[in-house]
């Protein structure tokens, strides 16, 4: 067989034969993550706070709801790939209690798996090749990669906070419009996410009138990623959807998986504009089944339940920060303390200013046996940052902050 045969090249060697995926960055993370293993693999004592996977277990009566239904039958069927109306009419219940907003059940609302598949659909649903969205940056990787799925173009907007972590606001609106007016293509979407991961930047109800007016003003569609609604430790997150007229361009995603420690279980919803979540109902209707109805039923159960459980979470993540950015700061790496989500974002401290952020990630797991996240791998706005995951108890959160303070002691 010669080499130009063109079966020769059958099967494909490598993604570059698969121009989609051949679009999408190098992961990043890989790199750390395979050196995590060969470590914890070879006996080590890892102390991981990289992904951002909740270690909580899922309330006990949430669990019980599951049981109460699993074993039934009818249950083991396809569900609805929208979701089921019990569950589509507790969004309802619950954005009308906790925001003051009115959403309908059948076409205002429709259940995901997890937000990630979401976004990620209604991105294909919605965008044709070359649409552009602009994505304030750093970002969460999926919030840039969606759109590469689906063929789009992302145009990064500088995202800046001030030295307490709250949005530059009038930056970010300012990027947008000039985004808008300065040439083709025009922007069709503007992806928010506050508060923000990796940042953990917050935003304002104040801020998001003006984005919503922003974008009614340039005809851009606005999604909104509220996975940390329930995640401000001294001050209510705000909902897209309180801006008045907002369901008129926006939609907003919302997941399980923080505020009801339900990772693993893989529930999210999409609520706001009829015709965005529509498109995405249609596409999953050809796409996937839903989810295990008694996970549906659990999920409906948590939303209307007594949300204690979700104020006990918040406070464990709340004393969280407090001692890993106690135990930093006693060990010569100061930070601000964030004022929500799981997170903390760090720039690198001295004397390691200069060095990459994938670098010193790789540093601290050799020297100290700690994982971060590089911020390269939130985009180059990322770089010069590490992302610590508050998800260990206090007691390993201050050892690893005082492993990490030998290794600053030392120098490079």
């Amino acid at each position: 067989m010669t080499p130009s045969s063109p079966i020769a090249s059958w099967p494909p060697r490598d993604s570059t034969a698969f121009p989609r995926i051949g679009r999408l960055p190098a992961y990043v993370f890989a790199q750390v993550n395979a050196e995590k293993r060969e470590r914890i693999e070879a006996g080590e004592d890892v102390i991981d706070l990289g992904m951002g996977n909740p270690d909580l277990q899922t309330p006990e009566h949430i669990v019980q709801e599951l049981m109460d239904h699993v074993r039934d039958g009818k249950h083991h069927r396809y569900s609805a790939s929208r979701g089921i109306y019990g569950l589509r009419d507790a969004i309802t219940e619950h954005y009308a209690g906790r925001y003051g907003v009115e959403l309908d059940a059948e076409t205002e609302t429709v259940v995901t798996i997890g937000a990630k598949e979401g976004l990620s659909h209604l991105m294909l649903a919605m965008l044709e090749r070359g649409d552009t969205v602009l994505v304030p940056s750093p970002a969460y990787p999926i919030h840039s990669y969606s759109v590469i799925f689906a063929g789009g173009q992302v145009r990064n907007l500088p995202l800046v906070s001030d030295d307490e972590g709250h949005l530059a606001g009038d930056a970010l609106l300012a990027a947008v419009e000039e985004a808008a007016t300065s040439g083709w293509p025009r922007p069709k979407v503007l992806l928010l996410s506050f508060p923000n991961n990796p940042t953990t930047t917050v935003a304002t109800l104040e801020f998001m009138e003006q984005a919503v007016e922003v974008c009614r003003r340039q005809e851009i569609l606005l999604i909104h990623d509220f996975a940390y609604a329930d995640f401000g430790f001294d001050f209510e997150p705000p909902s897209i959807l309180q801006v008045p007229g907002a369901k008129e361009i926006a939609v907003e995603f919302f997941s399980m998986s923080k505020s009801y420690c339900m990772p693993g279980w893989r529930v999210g919803f999409c609520v706001g504009n009829p015709a965005m979540v529509q498109a995405l109902t249609k596409i999953k209707s050809y796409l996937d089944y839903g989810i295990f109805q008694p996970i549906q039923i659990a999920a409906a159960h948590a939303l209307r339940a007594e949300q204690a459980c979700v104020s006990d979470t918040r406070e464990v993540y709340r004393s969280r920060r407090d001692a890993l950015c106690a135990g930093l700061a006693r060990n010569g790496w100061p930070i601000t303390p964030p004022q929500a989500t799981m997170f903390a974002w760090a720039p690198l401290p001295e004397p390691f200013v200069g060095m990459s952020s994938m670098d010193f990630a790789r540093h601290l797991l050799r020297e100290a046996g700690v994982v971060v996240s590089p911020g390269i791998g939130f985009g180059p706005d990322g770089e010069g940052h590490v992302r610590f995951a508050l998800i260990e108890s206090e007691d390993r959160l201050l050892e690893a902050t005082d492993r990490i303070g030998e290794v600053l002691s030392r120098g490079r």
